[in-house]
């Protein structure tokens, strides 16, 4: 279970798997109509973008020498859903654009009796990356696909065989039996920088080889699902079906795949994501030769440090990745790390926001070693670690929020007893029986355990007490609840 201290919105992450072709409240424009319809968002793209010159992006001439090397891929298999999901929408997969509206639709109560086989269908896009038929995509376009057909454009059918598909970082590799195919260049995403063209050709709901264009918004953004992908953010225009396309860079090399868009209303709305091709490469690379991708793991729940965590653990200024937890017997806790370390660097690379340091090290092989720069209680430290296999267990990114208002700590507190300790499988913290002001703001609840103050394990209410003491502007809890854990940034008054 996860812990909600105050929680923000989350952003909607829309995996761009296209289902039915124009759903319900689609709006076609004719004639006169089109002349009156405010420019979409490519239209303004297209027509801000100046003619090609020395050092600009010629997207014409790049669509013509790769359009031929991005497909078309459509799916079909099925999966099991329950007696509620079946009774939302008839037939349909819930990602299906129709889903909504039969799922409201007055009446229908769906059938009964326990999970059913349903159909899937869906659409999404590719590129060749070899002539003998290589193809990259991704994951999600061929999660439970019985049958996977790739369409070229000159028409040409195959039936692909998934080679393999690695949900963590949403790369699929599939292989056709052709040969002599056309092929898109591989280029590097570390030398882009933000304002730079990019391009997108893909197939969004079902229209093939539709070309957008747009510039990289930002790199390395991390977002807020189990993935281990450094994104690349742009804002070039990705609708359901976009999924698996290419990227390109101005001098038409790949440089990632379209992924992810931020939608609340589930198509283009300004911000797209796409997977770093070094990524997808890497994945691609240990599939072919393997069949599956590994990636690797350091043992510890991490979270953002937001600037009254920063102040309370006396950092400068509020980046790293906090360490919430650590996996006992894990690669971190044999390397030496413990709650209330601040990760900052790993072999030498910044660590800024919380989501850097499961990219990273995702990113890496199980039993490399790694040497880590932490911050513990006011002071620089080093310590190495061998990371272990990602496949035996899952690390976890803890999400905080922002600090309380300022106020008095207001928390009622006592020990626990041998018996609470054995139930919350720890060897000392506090009960807190009663919460106010600034703790409840923060969203501290009466019930949680109060494990440690600043990194500092914690068994009497006068070491409380003393922390809050010494603490100049906040303290950080670290808060137990249903067996998670996560600091909690209190500001003093």
């Amino acid at each position: 279970m996860q812990l909600n201290f105050l929680t923000p919105t989350r952003l909607v992450l829309a995996l761009a798997a296209a289902g039915a072709i124009g759903g319900a409240g689609a709006t076609w424009l004719h004639g006169s109509q089109a002349s009156a319809a405010a420019p979409s968002p490519t239209a303004v793209v297209a027509a801000a973008a100046p003619a090609a010159g020395p050092g600009q992006a010629d997207f014409a001439s790049i669509a013509e020498r790769h359009g031929a090397a991005v497909v078309n891929i459509s799916v079909s298999g099925t999966r099991k859903v329950s007696d509620e999901e079946r009774a939302g929408a008839p037939g349909l997969d819930p990602r299906d654009p129709l889903y909504d509206f039969f799922r409201n639709f007055p009446g229908y109560a769906g059938p009964r009796g326990g999970a059913t086989e349903q159909p899937v269908r869906g659409q999404g896009s590719g590129f060749i990356v070899s002539s003998d038929g290589l193809i990259l995509t991704n994951a999600h376009v061929v999660q439970d696909a019985s049958e996977v057909t790739v369409k070229l454009t000159d028409r040409r059918e195959f039936q692909a065989k998934v080679l393999g598909a690695d949900p963590r970082t949403d790369v699929a590799v599939l292989r056709i039996d052709a040969k002599n195919l056309p092929v898109v260049p591989l280029g590097s995403s570390r030398s882009m920088r933000p304002g730079e063209w990019v391009l997108a050709i893909g197939s969004p709901y079902g229209f093939e080889n539709s070309v957008t264009a747009g510039v990289v918004s930002a790199k390395g953004r991390s977002l807020p699902d189990d993935s281990l992908v450094p994104f690349i953010q742009t804002d070039v225009a990705i609708n359901p079906g976009n999924s698996g396309g290419p990227l390109f860079n101005a001098r038409g090399e790949v440089v990632g795949i379209n992924s992810q868009i931020y939608s609340r209303s589930g198509g283009y709305q300004g911000l797209s994501f796409a997977i770093p091709i070094e990524v997808a490469s890497k994945v691609r690379d240990q599939i072919v030769a393997t069949g599956k991708a590994s990636h690797a793991r350091l043992g510890v729940t991490v979270q953002e440090v937001n600037q009254a965590l920063a102040d309370s653990f006396g950092l400068d200024k509020p980046e790293g990745a906090l360490v919430s937890g650590v996996e006992p017997g894990g690669p971190a806790a044999q390397a030496g790390l413990k709650t209330g370390d601040v990760i900052l660097s790993v072999n030498g690379q910044p660590i800024v926001s919380s989501g850097d340091l499961p990219a990273w090290i995702g990113q890496a092989s199980p039993g490399e070693k790694v040497t880590l720069e932490l911050a513990r209680q006011g002071k620089r430290e080093t310590l190495s670690a061998q990371l272990g296999d990602a496949a035996a267990k899952k690390a976890e990114v803890a999400q905080a929020d922002q600090a309380a208002s300022q106020g008095r700590l207001g928390l009622a507190l006592r020990p626990l007893q041998p018996q609470e300790k054995r139930e919350a499988g720890v060897d000392a913290g506090l009960v807190i029986e009663d919460v106010a002001g600034a703790s409840a703001r923060a969203g501290v609840q009466p019930g949680d355990l109060l494990v440690a103050v600043n990194g500092t394990p914690v068994t009497s209410v006068e070491q409380v007490r003393a922390a809050v003491a010494r603490a100049q502007k906040s303290v950080a809890l670290l808060i137990q609840r249903d067996g998670d854990r996560i600091f909690v940034p209190v500001k003093l008054g």
